[in-house]
């Protein structure tokens, strides 16, 4: 039986299309929408109609459950997830995900507390999502790594040695998770080299939305190879 979801995403995302598509099976199939800037500022939120709108159209498709992935967004101002997802909902008349609270239940589902932001985001944004899963979620970030990228575009242009660079210089043995916002980011085909070399858990944003669409249908059959929150589906917290 296949699955239908739906997927926002800013109109300048080139990877989650592409990770989404190659990467899960044919059964677990997504419906995307994209999304226009809400001023013409790196790393806002999308508009608010577009928001609206796209969430209807995805509606039409009859989809079951509807995410947002753009992690930054959440970090643009207090509240904005449950303002998105209510606009969400209301348009799709389904239930609805952001990246970001999924990031933070995801670190939680694992049992986990302490971490580590490893992201393309900017010095300015990676402090915002320090405050944000700190302030909401209890966790205990312990090294933040800001890759500085401009723009949605620069992104997307990073490579896997970026991440394997980063977590080299970063990890450290008290730290539990390794965490890598940022949805125009590659990374789902890289995941089980990099917990293989870290020896722990690593989440990203296009990872972690899965599973929390996963968790929301009640899909509890393993994805192999990316990553251990997908091998395990561990249970959301109550």
């Amino acid at each position: 039986m296949t699955r239908h979801f739906g997927m926002l995403i800013p109109s300048t995302n080139t990877t989650v299309e592409i990770e989404y598509t190659r990467l899960l099976p044919p059964d677990l199939q997504a419906h995307y929408a994209r999304l226009g800037k809400a001023e013409n500022v790196v790393f806002s939120a999308s508009r608010d109609d577009d928001l609206s709108y796209q969430s209807k159209m995805l509606g039409n498709a009859k989809v079951e459950v509807i995410a947002l992935t753009q992690t930054s967004a959440s970090l643009h101002e207090d509240g904005y997830d449950a303002k998105a997802k209510a606009r969400m909902s209301e348009g799709a008349g389904v239930p609805a995900i952001t990246s970001a609270e999924a990031i933070g239940e995801a670190v939680r589902a694992l049992g986990a507390r302490r971490i580590a932001l490893i992201s393309p985001y900017s010095d300015a944004v990676m402090a915002r999502a320090k405050q944000y899963y700190e302030s909401r979620y209890g966790l205990e970030v312990l090294a933040t790594a800001p890759f500085g990228a401009t723009d949605s575009y620069a992104i997307g242009e990073l490579g896997p040695e970026n991440v394997t660079d980063a977590f080299t210089q970063y990890d450290r043995p008290e730290i539990d998770v390794l965490v890598l916002p940022g949805g125009n980011l590659p990374t789902m085909a890289h995941m089980a080299e990099w917990e293989a070399q870290c020896g722990k858990p690593v989440l990203t944003t296009n990872q972690v939305v899965i599973w929390a669409v996963m968790a929301a249908l009640g899909i509890d059959t393993p994805l192999a190879g990316l990553g251990r929150l997908l091998e395990e589906l561990p249970v959301p917290a109550a």
